[in-house]
């Protein structure tokens, strides 16, 4: 009996625990939600569930006479696009070069990668315009996929090396004794195989620039070039600005791609990420 009675009170514990977790991710995503539906452009007298919901805001966002927010997504998805595409490239040759090949300077440069990961993109801030400046890269999305390239491969190439790690080498080596050159090896071998991975990867640098402010709002200059993070930013920070309610619309758009993305990917989330701390 008293077996019973714990079971249930860890059990009323833990439902509790979720409850509690998912009151705090969700309440903030219905007052965001409910304010985009609220009339008016101020906060102050917004509800979650508004009385007379209305959609002007929306309409208003994709009014391209009257806002250029289809333009800043457009600039967004493009970005983050070919980010995510060439991160993928690149990391899946550099960590299948580490996880597989021998090398001088493979430890030193696996350890440059670790120290890489951990200062972030802003800590850079001043040597990235710089540098941006120099090469003509400021006001260019070039320049900005770029650096968003350059930051997600350190991190994704461990993460990467430590899921391939895991795919038994035997692979590899029964296929070289078939004939299989070292390309074929990874594009028709273990590139399939990484598919958890590559799928982990691919959300992690769609995410990173689809959300970005910082690095945006140093490199970008134009109205017409800026991302939805810049252009909204600038909605609510001109002069006498107090388009909120538009705003809070503008931020539930930007989850919808990062929510197709992530169901289309999460069959292979959770052994994507779990599975690359099984082997060092």
């Amino acid at each position: 009996m008293s077996m019973k009675k714990n079971k249930i009170i860890r059990l009323t514990v833990s439902y509790l625990i979720i409850l509690l977790m998912c009151a705090v991710v969700i309440y903030p995503l219905l007052w965001v939600i409910g304010s985009s539906f609220n009339p008016g452009q101020s906060l102050s007298g917004a509800t979650m569930f508004p009385k007379d919901p209305t959609t002007a805001h929306y309409a208003y966002l994709f009014d391209q006479e009257k806002s250029n927010y289809i333009s800043w997504y457009v600039n967004s998805l493009k970005i983050s696009i070919i980010t995510m595409i060439s991160t993928i490239i690149l990391v899946s040759f550099t960590a299948y070069s580490f996880s597989r090949y021998r090398f001088l300077g493979r430890k030193n440069g696996l350890l440059t990668f670790l120290i890489l990961q951990m200062i972030p993109n802003f800590a850079a801030l001043i040597a990235i315009f710089v540098l941006a400046n120099r090469t003509g890269l400021i006001d260019t999305h070039l320049g900005l996929i770029l650096i968003y390239v350059g930051g997600q491969i350190p991190m994704n190439t461990w993460l990467m090396k430590g899921y391939l790690d895991t795919i038994p080498k035997e692979l590899d080596e029964s296929a070289k004794v078939d004939g299989a050159s070292h390309i074929r090896i990874f594009v028709q071998i273990i590139m399939p195989l990484a598919k958890p991975i590559i799928a982990v990867v691919a959300l992690f640098a769609f995410i990173a620039p689809f959300g970005d402010f910082i690095l945006a709002r140093i490199i970008l200059r134009s109205n017409e070039k800026f991302t939805m993070g810049v252009g909204l930013y600038e909605m609510v920070a001109k002069q006498f600005g107090k388009d909120f309610t538009t705003f809070a619309a503008g931020s539930v758009l930007i989850a919808i791609p990062i929510a197709i993305l992530f169901l289309c990917f999460q069959k292979y989330f959770v052994s994507g990420l779990t599975a690359g701390g099984t082997k060092g």
